[in-house]
């Protein structure tokens, strides 16, 4: 069972303008606010400023390219567009049948020592 990575990165914050996002602006639990997601999809995810990302038992790797958030599942990337103005953010693309909004509603808090963040996809041997 596939479970989209939406939300793993239902991320950031602040108003940043013209600025990329950063870990720290990425940083908090997120809420589903806006479309729809698959049954077993996520309804609100943690992101981490150290590249992780949770919702439910699931950890995900997470990277941010200009407009853009990829988030490694299963050793793949999946690669959606991302805008994020104030406590908003929204995701389309990838999986996505239709752009998602999250609302930021907290601090993000640490990853338990005993999750590792997954591997990065383009460092793991062949």
């Amino acid at each position: 069972m596939r479970i989209t990575p939406i939300l793993a990165l239902c991320l950031v914050a602040a108003p940043l303008g013209a600025q990329q996002p950063n870990g720290t602006t990425l940083s908090g639990l997120w809420q589903l606010e806006k479309g729809k997601v698959k049954s077993d999809g996520p309804r609100s995810v943690m992101i981490r400023a150290d590249s992780s990302a949770s919702w439910g038992k699931e950890t995900v790797r997470w990277r941010l390219r200009p407009g853009q958030i990829m988030i490694a599942l299963g050793g793949e990337w999946e690669i959606y567009t991302l805008k994020l103005k104030g406590d908003r953010l929204t995701l389309s693309g990838g999986d996505l049948t239709e752009p998602v909004t999250l609302k930021r509603v907290g601090q993000a808090t640490p990853r338990p020592a005993n999750v590792p963040v997954p591997p990065d996809p383009d460092q793991v041997p062949q």
